[in-house]
C-alpha cells in the first residue's frame, strides 16, 4: 500500500510563509537599505561565544541527566549529582541537532524540508514522541511539513524541536528573522504550532545572547519571535509577570505556572498522568532558569533542572544560552577543562567532535551574516540590526484529553480472532473487528507498534478513512499512536477498525495490537 496516495492535495494554510520563503530563499531576509544600524563582533569574540554555546549545552545536559522525568509535577528539592561531562557525548539533545547541521554543511543553507526529512528518516539513533512520529511518517512517505503536523503526528506540540534547535540560534547572531525562517524549515520535520514555536523561542534567545547579557531582555527577545496569541507566548507572558512581581522567588513562579499550564497535555503518554512533555511548559522552565538565575551560569542551570519534567533538556537549553552570553573563556574553569579533555571525541551517531561542530558552526554563521547583508573580514563581522518578526499564528486542534477507554469498557465491541495478551487485544491478519462508540471531538487508538505490525482499515461514522491504522514502525522508533483523528465536530461518533492481510513491505508480520483509546474534547479558545 503506497502511503503517498493518502497525502493531501493542498498544503495547509499555515504554510503561506513557508511557501514564500521557498520561492524567495533566505535572501528574502536581507535588510532594507534604510536599516543602517549595525553591530560588530570581533571574530575572536564570535568564535568564543559559539564555543560557549556548545559547551553550555553539554554541561547543562550532563548536569540534569540523572533527573530526567523523575520529578514530574513537583520541584526537585533533592541534591543533584551531575553526570560526568562525557555523558553529553551520548545525549540526543546534541547528536540529533547535529543531523540537521550536517545537512546544512553538505547540502547548503538552502536545504529543503525534504532534505532534512530524508536525513532524519535515515538516522540510526533511538527516537520518541514527535521525533518518533516524524520518522514513522517519513518512512511512510509523509514529508515535511506534514510529518510534523497534528493531522499525522499527535505529538506536534511536544518538546522535540525545542531541544534540537540550538544550532540554528547559534548560527544567527543578532538575526532573529533569519533564525525563525530556518526554524520554520527544520522544525516542521517533527513539530508544528507551539512545538515549532519552542524552537523559535530558544533560537531567538541565542540570537539575542550575542549582544545582550540581561536574562530578562533575552527571554523577551525570544518571546518577540512568537505569535502573541499563541499558547507558548501566553505562558511566557505569565512568567514575565511573575518575575516582575517577585524577581527573587522562582518557586512562586513555578507554582503559578503549574496551576495554570501543567494540565491537558494532549500527548497520549501525558494524558491523565503527571508526565508532561509539552513544549510550552518545559520552555517556561528554561526561562525560569534564565530569569531567576540572574546571569549566574551555575544557578541558571540548577534552577532549570529543579523545575522538573524534561530536566536534562531544559538546563541544556538554558546553559547553552548562558554559554553564549559569557563565551567559553568566561565559563567556570572546571567546565572548560572538562570540555577541552573531550574536544576531539565524536558525538554519538555524528561526524562531529566539540571542535568540529564549533568550526562548522562558525563557518555557517559567517555565511548567514553575509547573506543577511552583513560583512565578514578576517578580524570582525558586521551584522545588520534585525528585529524579530513573528510567524502567522497556528495552533493545533488536538483538543483536551477527556477520558480513557480501557479495553473492558462497554464502549468497545470486539468481533473475530482477538486475543488478550499483555494488557492488549491482539489480532494477526484479517478477520477481526473492533468498534468503539465515543462522544468527543477526537480519538487516539493507543497500541503496541513493532517491526511485525500489520494494517487495518478504519471507518469513522461509516466512512472509510484514507489513512489505515498501521502497527508497523521502524526500528529504534518508539510510539504508541496506532491511529488518531482530531478536530471532529463535537458529538457522538463510531469508529470501526477492520484488520487486513496487508502490511508495510518491510514488516515481518501482520499483527494489530490495541491497548486503550483516549477521547478528546475541544480546547477552550483564548480571547
Amino acid at each position: 500500500m503506497n502511503i503517498l496516495q493518502f497525502m493531501p492535495s493542498k498544503s495547509p494554510s499555515h504554510k503561506s510563509a513557508l511557501l514564500v520563503a521557498a520561492v524567495l530563499g533566505l535572501n528574502a531576509l536581507l535588510p532594507s537599505s534604510a536599516a543602517a544600524a549595525q553591530r560588530e563582533l570581533s571574530r575572536t569574540v564570535l568564535l568564543d561565544k559559539i564555543r560557549g554555546a556548545w559547551a553550555g549545552q553539554m554541561i547543562g545536559v550532563a548536569h540534569g541527566a540523572a533527573t530526567e522525568f523523575r520529578y514530574n509535577g513537583r520541584i526537585n528539592e533533592d541534591p543533584i549529582k551531575a553526570e560526568p561531562l562525557s555523558n553529553a557525548i551520548d545525549q540526543d539533545d546534541l547528536y540529533v541537532e547535529m543531523t540537521f547541521a550536517r545537512v546544512m554543511d553538505t547540502v547548503g543553507l538552502d536545504a529543503t524540508g525534504a532534505d532534512y526529512g530524508a536525513a532524519f528518516r535515515d538516522s540510526q539513533y533511538m527516537l520518541w514522541h514527535a521525533n518518533a512520529g516524524a520518522r514513522r511518517n517519513l518512512s511512510r512517505g509523509i514529508m515535511p511539513p506534514w510529518s510534523g503536523h497534528p493531522r499525522y503526528n499527535i505529538h506536534a506540540d511536544d518538546i522535540d524541536f525545542q531541544i534540537e534547535a540550538d544550532f540554528i540560534g547559534i548560527m544567527c547572531p543578532g538575526l532573529p528573522r533569519v533564525s525563525n525562517q530556518f526554524c520554520d524549515r527544520v522544525g516542521r520535520v517533527m513539530n508544528s504550532g507551539d512545538g515549532l514555536y519552542g524552537g523559535m523561542f530558544v533560537c531567538g534567545m541565542y540570537s539575542a545572547a550575542y549582544f545582550e547579557n540581561d536574562p530578562r531582555h533575552i527571554v523577551e527577545a525570544g518571546l518577540a519571535c512568537l505569535p502573541p496569541k499563541s499558547g507558548y507566548a501566553r505562558i511566557l507572558r505569565d512568567l514575565l509577570e511573575c518575575h516582575a512581581a517577585d524577581p527573587a522567588d522562582w518557586h512562586k513562579a513555578w507554582k503559578t505556572l503549574q496551576a495554570k499550564w501543567d494540565k491537558d497535555d494532549p500527548c497520549p503518554d501525558g494524558a491523565f498522568e503527571p508526565f508532561n512533555i509539552d513544549a510550552r511548559l518545559n520552555g517556561a522552565y528554561i526561562a525560569i532558569g534564565l530569569l531567576y538565575g540572574g546571569g549566574d551560569f551555575n544557578r541558571t542551570m540548577d534552577i532549570a533542572t529543579r523545575c522538573g519534567m524534561d530536566s536534562d533538556c531544559n538546563p541544556s537549553n538554558a546553559a547553552g544560552v548562558m554559554g553564549t552570553v559569557l563565551g567559553f573563556d568566561r565559563l567556570p574553569k572546571p567546565y572548560r577543562a572538562a570540555v577541552e579533555r573531550l574536544a576531539d571525541q565524536k558525538f554519538a551517531y555524528t561526524q562531529y567532535s566539540f571542535d568540529d561542530i564549533t568550526r562548522s558552526s562558525e563557518a555557517r554563521t559567517l555565511k548567514v551574516i553575509a547573506r543577511a547583508g552583513g560583512t565578514v573580514t578576517d578580524s570582525k563581522v558586521t551584522i545588520p540590526l534585525q528585529t524579530p518578526k513573528p510567524p502567522k499564528l497556528e495552533q493545533s486542534n488536538i483538543g483536551i484529553p477527556d477520558r480513557q477507554v480501557p479495553l473492558v469498557d462497554s464502549a468497545w465491541r470486539w468481533e473475530g480472532a482477538w486475543k488478550s495478551a499483555g494488557g492488549a487485544k491482539v489480532a494477526h491478519g484479517a478477520g477481526a473487528e473492533a468498534v468503539l462508540s465515543f462522544t468527543g471531538s477526537g480519538v487516539v487508538l493507543v497500541g503496541v507498534l513493532g517491526q511485525d505490525g500489520g494494517q487495518a482499515q478504519v471507518f469513522l461514522d461509516g466512512q472509510l478513512q484514507k489513512l489505515p491504522a498501521d502497527s508497523w514502525i521502524p526500528e529504534r522508533t518508539y510510539d504508541n499512536d496506532l491511529w488518531h483523528i482530531t478536530g471532529l465536530k463535537p458529538g457522538h461518533h463510531t469508529l470501526r477498525l477492520v484488520t487486513s492481510n496487508t502490511a508495510d513491505a518491510r514488516s515481518k508480520g501482520q499483527r494489530t495490537s490495541i491497548t486503550r483509546a483516549i477521547i478528546y474534547r475541544p480546547a477552550r479558545r483564548e480571547r
